[in-house]
């Protein structure tokens, strides 16, 4: 039998569920008003806390075929499975999208989730890697 979570599609329901949890939980208790640095850091102690396996700040290599030409630091990667990119703007700029785009063509993660801290409640989206293919 599919369940809801996989007859809508949603990618990683039971931690992208979790994941949200903790964004809200963030927001409620800080609000809308700190730089980005204190809300990772209140989204890093609650992971711990959660015992969510996690990376902060990770670091990956951008390639063109075997040179490195750059690389890209991630806010977090989450299980391995979800790249969560922390936001303070007062609006939800299309460069976010892309930047995220960018992250999930480089790791071919499936998932993204963007959290914007800045409003009054809490402001995210979620991008799917149009790259990999959803089993």
């Amino acid at each position: 039998m599919i369940s809801e979570s996989e007859r809508i599609g949603i990618i990683y329901p039971e931690l992208s569920y979790q994941l949200m949890g903790i964004l809200f939980k963030v927001h409620n208790k800080l609000g809308p008003n700190y730089q980005e640095k204190y809300y990772q850091r209140a989204i890093e102690a609650e992971l711990r806390k959660q015992n969510v396996v996690y990376q902060r700040e990770k670091m990956i290599k951008l390639k063109y075929e075997s040179e490195d030409i750059g690389k890209y630091f991630l806010d977090f990667v989450i299980n391995d499975k979800i790249i969560l990119e922390v936001k303070t703007d007062e609006f939800f700029r299309r460069k976010y999208l892309q930047q995220v785009l960018d992250y999930l063509s480089a790791t071919n993660i499936k998932l993204s989730i963007v959290a914007n801290f800045r409003k009054d409640r809490l402001f995210y989206k979620r991008i799917v890697n149009p790259k990999v293919i959803i089993a």
